[in-house]
């Protein structure tokens, strides 16, 4: 299981706290210094089976700074990929992968759904 994050955001701090609160091992990815590539990103969408505009950090700096509210309904998947790849920080948080699915940003109780009551998960 790996989950991407930011060292400086707070709800990758709640993540992985809650993780470790539960007894679960995880592999630390830092998605600013080792980005998930375009070829990564498509397994994991795919995986996820959610439209890839729900991976974008759309609450973060670089998200509006380049304006993508505007354009990112009319890009095409492989463009969304293309961008996404192209920087960490674009890339909603935190992102956890594993072989039992995929989970998008953090929020408790889809966690403890994904997980169960009295999670053992370490895959």
């Amino acid at each position: 299981m790996t989950i991407f994050c930011y060292p400086n955001c707070s709800t990758c701090k709640r993540a992985t706290a809650y993780l470790e609160r539960k007894g679960i091992s995880y592999t630390y990815r830092n998605i600013k210094e080792n980005r998930p590539s375009k070829e990564e990103l498509e397994k994991i969408v795919t995986q996820s089976g959610k439209d890839s505009r729900k991976f974008f950090n759309t609450s973060g700096q670089l998200y509006r700074s380049l304006e993508l509210k505007d354009k990112v309904p009319e890009l095409n998947d492989d463009q969304i990929l293309d961008l996404l790849g192209s920087d960490g920080m674009l890339v909603k948080r935190p992102l956890l992968v594993s072989e039992k699915g995929v989970l998008v940003g953090f929020r408790e109780a889809e966690w403890d759904a994904f997980f169960g009551a009295n999670p053992t998960c370490t895959s």
